[in-house]
């Protein structure tokens, strides 16, 4: 197994590099704000501009990939990239601080981009899987490793932007060094709501309200996290283990999902989701590290667990559709929510305070499990034997799965059942 997974060893270090990098960014922003006395509604903004960014590297950087090549290309996403934590730093400016966080949403679409376009060009049907299950490992450690990698100095220091600077710039070592053959020009990501909607409304409105309910959470859980009586040890901790409940679960409901009608699924994810987001709502106050902890556990495990049932789901129904073509759509739509998630909450939080975080995503999740009931009613079942596999595609603050590894994308799915 070693062997078969050594030419893909440059790129998936440079992809753990990354995703720490960006990561731990993404923790500090809205801490070292606070510092800064940047408002909540202000923090929401700076949150939302980062996947404004995603979302417009998404559809630009492959026409940069294509006219510059994968090393250069990567080269330029990481030297920008490395700038930008620098200048956060030296200029704690909201303007600029916005213009920033579009800037590090887009280049790190574009090193993504280069890293998996890399990687699929270097797969086959005997290692896919494998590679598939190591990418995932390797992000859910680097992940968890961001949120923890706080405690390493005060956000009040320049120490923790010094740091994500160097991990970008770290990053253009093993990609630069590697000896994998450069892949052909990388496909640009397509948007066709009205094919997505006919294949399947709820996994295209579920993978908005993932991006919507996400988008608030990564950006602004460690403001409520210091809000509800934590100190940046905890937020970390905190953050952590929301990621860590996902992660657990996802085979079981993903095994689940496979037996019976994956609407039912969605429908108990976002009901558990919905209430640990109250849950977390009524106990902020109670100053209870343990308590938080507890119920953000369980709240990553029901609500990161959505993205990949609804992957599935919308899988089942796709008639004639390219897998990757499909989902490269849906995380568009994941984009959008996510940039517009952070808006909503921060302009609520004038309102409701931080509360206004997970009661914002418990309301959307509830009103989500009514539409998932609605189509249930109008619509029958997919027959099991018609389904196709599970596959984890959990989506946090910083990635997006690489969709051609995944093992569902060797094939082209044919169904006829609208839903």
């Amino acid at each position: 197994m070693g062997y078969k997974l050594a030419p893909f060893s440059s790129l998936l270090i440079a992809n753990f590099i990354i995703l720490v990098c960006f990561g731990l960014q993404g923790i500090l922003i809205p801490l070292r704000g606070g510092i800064e006395n940047f408002s909540a509604t202000l923090l929401g903004i700076i949150g939302g501009a980062y996947y404004a960014g995603y979302f417009w590297g998404a559809i630009h950087c492959p026409k940069v990939v294509q006219r510059s090549g994968h090393i250069r290309s990567f080269a330029v996403f990481a030297s920008l990239a490395s700038i930008t934590p620098l200048v956060h730093a030296i200029f704690p400016n909201e303007y600029v601080w916005i213009a920033l966080r579009v800037l590090s949403g887009y280049c790190f679409a574009g090193l993504i981009l280069v890293i998996e376009s890399w990687l699929n060009e270097q797969v086959d049907n005997e290692n896919r899987g494998r590679l598939f299950g190591t990418y995932l490992m390797v992000t859910l450690l680097s992940l968890i490793l961001a949120q923890l990698s706080i405690n390493l100095a005060s956000p009040a220091t320049m120490t923790l932007f010094i740091l994500t600077s160097i991990l970008a710039s770290l990053a253009l070592l093993p990609v630069s060094l590697t000896s994998t053959t450069q892949p052909p020009l990388v496909k640009r990501a397509k948007l066709d709501l009205k094919v997505l909607w006919s294949i399947s409304p709820v996994g295209l409105v579920g993978c908005f309200v993932v991006g919507i309910t996400n988008g608030p959470l990564w950006t602004l859980g460690p403001v409520y996290a210091l809000d509800a009586g934590l100190d940046f040890q905890g937020v970390s901790f905190f953050m952590a283990i929301i990621i860590i409940g996902g992660a657990v679960v996802q085979w079981p409901i993903g095994r689940l999902s496979d037996l019976t009608d994956r609407r039912w699924i969605i429908i108990f994810l976002c009901t558990g989701a919905s209430i640990a987001g109250f849950i977390l709502v009524m106990i902020s106050g109670m100053n209870s590290f343990i308590s938080l902890l507890g119920v953000a556990f369980v709240f990553g495990a029901f609500s990161l667990t959505l993205y990949s049932v609804c992957v599935a789901l919308i899988n089942d129904n796709a008639q004639g559709g390219d897998f990757v073509v499909i989902s490269s759509g849906l995380l568009l739509v994941y984009g959008i929510g996510a940039f517009l998630g952070p808006m909503i909450v921060s302009v609520s939080m004038l309102y409701l305070g931080t509360d206004a975080v997970f009661l914002f995503t418990a309301t959307v999740q509830g009103v989500f499990t009514l539409f998932v009931l609605f189509r249930i009613s109008v619509e029958p079942a997919m027959p099991a034997k018609e389904r196709s596999n599970f596959a984890v595609m959990s989506v946090s603050q910083t990635v997006a799965k690489p969709l051609e590894l995944d093992p569902r994308a060797e094939t082209k799915v044919k169904r006829k059942s609208p839903e």
